[in-house]
């Protein structure tokens, strides 16, 4: 039942690109993709008057008055969706306010930096040292698992710190070009 939607949702996401980094990267993962697919088809459906997405994506190729209002009601979820991202984000920092502001400390937060940046040391020192006795498979397991943990300190420091002004400068240009 899930890929159909998903399916329908990336047929539809071509005419809206700035919808595609929902379904990748950072901010995807299974649960949420599905949620996002599934009301992107029914904005479709709703607006066209079809029951079907595939047909429901013909009639916005071939219309564009409907696809413009189809364009309009996607960036609405699209805003909508980064505000709950922001505001989630923004909870949890008002937690770590909190609690240091209590004179307590968020050790767990601390937990995980430290084990993300370990498992990165030891990935890349494992590497390093048996570069020459790893099979090509190995090697791009633990590269793989080494990505991993520094996608996780990336989190972290984007966590603490937020993303840059050029950073957000860049993505919402991207939003704009067609």
């Amino acid at each position: 039942m899930t890929a159909p939607f998903i399916g329908a949702a990336l047929a539809l996401a071509e005419m809206v690109p700035a919808l595609t980094r929902w379904f990748t990267g950072d901010k995807s993962n299974e649960s949420t993709t599905q949620m996002i697919a599934a009301r992107v088809v029914d904005v479709a459906k709703k607006i066209t008057g079809q029951k079907d997405a595939i047909t429901a994506a013909d009639v916005l190729r071939q219309d564009p008055k409907l696809l413009i209002e189809f364009q309009t009601a996607v960036m609405r979820l699209d805003h909508d969706m980064e505000r709950a991202f922001i505001g989630d984000k923004q909870s949890a920092r008002a937690r770590d306010i909190a609690l240091v502001q209590s004179g307590r400390y968020n050790i767990r937060a601390d937990i995980m930096v430290v084990c993300a940046a370990l498992g990165l040391i030891c990935c890349l020192g494992s590497l390093v040292v048996y570069q020459g006795h790893l099979p090509g498979e190995a090697v791009g397991i633990i590269s793989t698992i080494a990505g991993i943990f520094g996608a996780c300190l990336k989190d972290a420091y984007s966590f603490e710190f937020g993303s840059s002004r050029g950073s957000k400068n860049k993505e919402f240009l991207g939003l704009l070009r067609p």
